[in-house]
């Protein structure tokens, strides 16, 4: 009779962990591709974007160009000046102070010379600028959240509701958000509430509507068979809304919140646009416009994004906790 070689407790482990890292390796490939792409088609893009600006540099330093005066030139597309002057406009494409597409490596300085260079408290300071905005994006996410799942409760038990405020609902997104917004702030202002609630209403506005239609498909998510379930369990309307509907509908609501806080952040940009806000990232998207500095736009774009992207992770942490407590997910 032969022993049978037991393995070792570090065994199982690190053949998991090489596992996990192979599938992370495996995920991870197609991702850094298209960025890398994407990257790539931006630094491409910056040459004609730029080329009037590179042009202008070089005949200041009186190196020859076609054509040669910048009169000619202004009506050429950056295509066309691109083809006559590859060389010219390739090289001054990537450092302009004010180029019409920063270059990505622009971007990035700008970012962290905005962030981490500067004290949290500056006013240059992009996570100062981020924390403003964030006020208002929160607390209309959180007042458009409960009015969708409110609505949709309402319109999955009232016919009237269904047939009357859906419509109007669906209505209310087709109007441009940038019209309505500064009529929400007058108004506000003109019976005295300014501040963070104007803000929060045009991110309420915007974020309301995706939880409202995610929710009427996860209430009714439910099967004719378990509604009947319930049905000959004699469970009033009120405990099939919570026993039932509400668990069903979770994974829906879930989704609709990732599209809401982040429709609530432009909201929130959005509304510091019409009042001249000098705090905020729509307000540094205003002073880089107002100067010229596309940069600052940029940094202030893509600050908007990480915000975005932290605050979906957020609710992809509590989403991922909530149902795997309800044994929806592992």
């Amino acid at each position: 009779m032969t022993d049978t070689p037991l393995s070792a407790p570090g065994a199982s482990v690190g053949r998991s962990g090489r596992v996990a890292l192979r599938r992370l390796g495996a995920g991870l490939w197609p991702v850094l591709v298209v960025v890398a792409a994407l990257i790539a088609l931006w630094y491409l893009a910056c040459i004609p974007m730029n080329a009037q600006g590179s042009l202008l540099e070089a005949e200041r330093a009186e190196i020859a160009v076609t054509p040669p005066t910048a009169a000619e030139r202004r009506d050429m597309g950056g295509l066309a000046l691109t083809a006559a002057n590859p060389t010219v406009a390739a090289a001054g494409a990537f450092a302009q102070d004010r180029p019409r597409l920063p270059a990505p490596h622009q971007v990035v300085a700008e970012l962290i010379d905005s962030t981490i260079g500067l004290r949290l408290t500056s006013k240059r300071s992009l996570v100062f600028h981020a924390g403003i905005t964030l006020g208002p994006t929160l607390l209309g996410f959180a007042i458009g959240s409960l009015a969708g799942i409110l609505l949709a409760v309402g319109i999955v038990h009232s016919r009237v509701m269904d047939l009357s405020v859906m419509p109007w609902a669906i209505a209310s997104q087709t109007i441009p958000i940038l019209a309505i917004a500064p009529m929400i702030i007058v108004v506000l202002n003109s019976v005295g509430i300014q501040g963070l609630l104007p803000k929060a209403i045009i991110s309420a506005y915007l974020s309301f509507f995706p939880v409202t239609v995610g929710m009427v498909k996860g209430l009714r998510a439910p099967a004719a068979s378990d509604l009947d379930l319930m049905r000959t369990w004699n469970a009033s309307t009120f405990r099939t809304l919570v026993s039932l509907r509400l668990p069903t509908s979770l994974p829906y609501l879930f989704a609709s919140l990732k599209i809401a806080v982040a429709a609530a952040l432009v909201g929130a940009i959005i509304g510091e646009l019409p009042t001249g806000a000098v705090r905020g990232l729509g307000a540094r998207l205003l002073a880089g416009s107002y100067y010229g500095q596309t940069i600052q736009i940029w940094s202030a774009l893509f600050a908007a994004a990480i915000v975005a992207a932290a605050l979906v992770a957020l609710i992809t942490g509590i989403e991922r906790l909530t149902l795997r407590r309800m044994g929806l997910a592992r």
